[in-house]
């Protein structure tokens, strides 16, 4: 019964272990689907994030950068309106002059937009790989507390067990004695009943 009493006590005590590290596992978990999705891992469900940060850092995010995008436009627009003051509007100058622009921010813009990807990439994946380090080691812990429960209850079952087994090997042993003196009790009295004179 004392073995039996302390596998439930095992028991209760990991169900209160798994009910407070189940917050944080969770959170791993969804962490790391979330991360996969960035990633392009897993299924792909079609949403228009997946996959977003599984390539390298391309034109199509270049030309997609905001910042890059604005520039170019408020520029180009300070430019036409000097051309334009200048009487130089749809000229070959005027077209020399956007072009020129265009390529310039492109060459600076370029380096620009990609660290401000990379900084994006970095605020969105980080707390996503912190969520499902939580969750890994909520696991952890909880995998921990199993075998340890585990080695536990086999060892509290182990006791039982001696303890049923010197039990019967006691009553064995008090049988065997008794049977012994019982037996030579008897070839004692047979004994003496054979001697002469008795």
């Amino acid at each position: 019964q004392a073995a039996k009493d302390a596998n439930a006590t095992q028991e209760r005590i990991f169900q209160q272990q798994t009910a407070l590290q189940e917050p944080f596992r969770q959170a791993g978990i969804t962490g790391q689907n979330r991360l996969m999705q960035l990633l392009g891992l897993g299924t792909n469900d079609n949403s228009a994030d997946f996959g977003k940060y599984a390539g390298d850092f391309g034109m199509s995010d270049f030309e997609a950068d905001p910042g890059y995008d604005f520039r170019f436009k408020e520029g180009l627009k300070a430019l036409n309106n000097s051309m334009a003051a200048r009487g130089l509007g749809v000229s070959g100058a005027g077209i020399k002059g956007a072009q020129q622009y265009g390529q310039g921010l492109a060459s600076q813009e370029y380096q620009n937009a990609f660290n401000r990807y990379q900084v994006n990439r970095s605020n969105q994946i980080n707390p996503l790989q912190s969520l499902a380090g939580q969750g890994q080691s909520a696991t952890n812990t909880l995998t921990g507390a199993a075998g340890q429960m585990g080695q536990q209850i086999g060892e509290n079952q182990l006791q039982a067990g001696n303890a049923r087994a010197s039990g019967y090997i006691g009553s064995a042993n008090a049988l065997t004695n008794a049977l012994s003196g019982g037996i030579n009790s008897f070839v004692g009295l047979r004994s003496m009943q054979n001697m002469p004179g008795y």
